[in-house]
């Protein structure tokens, strides 16, 4: 089932993330958040209406996915940046596709225009799933980000979601 967040799903999504942070290069955070810093993050994303959404699979909160602004200037208003993790345990089983199945339907139903995300390369698997959402590469940025003693590279990937 995937909904909204809810208050009580703040220390799930923590930990979720908290791997990726501890063991990838995927976010280029280098110390651990708590449901607090989740709290905040959630509520800054809801209060410029838009979602932060959850895949519950029985009681567990097993990924999430959520649209944050490009940037603060007006004319980017219709613009968002789209983001998703699952807990690792999960990777591969097509739950990816459906929270941005779901995020993509309420962002065109709100009429926003462009979809962005930012990847950690190389990541082949995350580049081939935001091409199956008809996302194209669009910028690669050499060597922005330094994590775990290593350069790495970002590139960024866009869709337009209404003309």
């Amino acid at each position: 089932m995937i909904r909204d967040a809810q208050e009580n799903d703040f220390s799930a999504i923590s930990e979720i993330y908290n791997h990726y942070i501890r063991n990838t290069v995927v976010t280029f955070e280098e110390s651990e958040i708590d449901r607090n810093e989740i709290s905040i993050r959630v509520e800054k994303v809801k209060s410029a209406g838009l979602w932060w959404l959850v895949l519950e699979e029985g009681s567990k909160i097993i990924g999430y996915a959520y649209a944050t602004k490009w940037h603060e200037r007006a004319a980017y208003r219709n613009t968002v940046e789209v983001s998703v993790y699952l807990h690792h345990e999960y990777v591969g089983k097509g739950h990816v596709a459906k929270l941005y199945d779901e995020l993509f339907s309420r962002l065109r139903e709100k009429k926003l225009h462009v979809a962005i995300d930012g990847i950690a390369l190389p990541n082949p698997s995350s580049t081939k799933l935001h091409e199956k959402f008809g996302m194209e590469k669009v910028a690669h940025y050499k060597e922005v980000g330094y994590k775990f003693g290593q350069w790495v590279d970002v590139g960024y990937w866009q869709v337009q979601l209404n003309a």
